[in-house]
């Protein structure tokens, strides 16, 4: 394998020199960058990625967190963080955490020691206080952590006015909303604020069902749906994230219950699920593309030494008609 002397020695030129082509640092005549060039291609010799990067103290990675790569939500969201990261010039480093096991507290370590040059969190199993040690390029997906780390989300207030408009206005005098654990602080507990202020406004009863913390297994959604027919057989309107929206949706079939007329569902997210199932479900659809563009463009500024003053980005939610209402 040609290495960097190699090369210097067949264009005629120092190491520095063909170091400073490498690395575009320094004052090389056009000519002496095309001899070095060429010779790279006729000695086929490939760049110490690594290497470089150390020089620079960047590893041209960026550590994507999420609680579950096999949840919908976060599926996608990582799928177009990877996309607008291959854009930025990053390679990702995709960090499925499992509660159990403290995953998180080790990829911030590795933020600490130059393995990675940020990170784009999504995951909340760690207190916050483990973020505010770190004075590096961090970037959260709904989550505060602190005055210095910038948050991305949606308009969950809108969203849950939206969504409660909506069951309200396909005759709905009964409702249950699935709420994530209130021992996070969240900005996606807004919506659920909102919803239920809205529908009681509208003297509507709302049953809210907190979820335990970090659960999205299947198992558990079917389990929580089970006890909420067993408890509250009248509820004629549901609200909730898709899957537990699906699992909801699943047991009133079986049940017999008839959709729309019996029971009406909006789902919260409007992932590919919503639109793959029997019927299709109405749902709040998050920009999920663009919440991962704007995680990338702040990560990467941050990562190249911008400062931000404006620390929430939030984007609009749209609702998406469905056969559930």
């Amino acid at each position: 394998m040609a290495s960097i002397r190699d090369v210097a020695k067949k264009a005629d030129v120092s190491a520095t020199t063909v170091s400073r082509v490498l690395n575009d640092k320094g004052y090389v005549s056009e000519d002496t960058r095309k001899k070095v060039l060429k010779a790279m291609k006729d000695l086929n010799y490939t760049p110490n990625e690594l290497a470089r990067n150390l020089f620079h103290k960047k590893a041209g990675i960026v550590a994507v967190l999420v609680p579950d790569i096999a949840h919908p939500f976060f599926s996608e969201f990582v799928k177009y963080v990877e996309m607008e990261l291959y854009e930025a010039g990053f390679k990702t480093m995709i960090c499925n955490t499992i509660k159990e096991q403290n995953y998180e507290l080790e990829y911030l370590d590795m933020l600490n020691r130059h393995i990675v040059d940020g990170i784009i969190t999504g995951v909340h199993s760690l207190e916050i206080e483990e973020y505010l040690k770190i004075n590096k390029p961090i970037v959260a997906l709904d989550r505060y952590l602190g005055e210095n780390i910038p948050v991305v989300g949606a308009n969950h207030k809108r969203g849950g006015e939206m969504a409660a408009k909506k069951l309200i206005e396909s005759g709905c005098k009964c409702v249950v909303q699935f709420q994530g654990s209130l021992a996070v602080e969240t900005p996606s507990h807004d919506r659920h604020i909102s919803f239920k202020r809205v529908m009681e406004d509208e003297h509507i009863h709302v049953y809210s069902y907190e979820l335990e913390w970090n659960r999205f297994d299947e198992s558990y959604f079917e389990k929580v749906v089970h006890q909420m027919f067993e408890k509250h057989p009248e509820i004629d309107g549901v609200f909730g994230t898709d899957l537990l929206a699906i699992s909801y949706l699943k047991e009133a079939i079986k049940k017999g219950k008839r959709i729309p007329e019996d029971v009406k569902i909006v789902a919260y997210d409007g992932t590919y699920v919503t639109e793959i199932v029997t019927p299709t479900v109405t749902s709040i659809v998050q920009p999920i593309d663009q919440l991962a563009r704007e995680c990338v463009h702040l990560v990467s500024d941050l990562i190249n030494g911008k400062v931000y003053k404006k620390k929430r980005v939030v984007l609009d939610v749209e609702l998406r008609e469905g056969e559930t209402t």
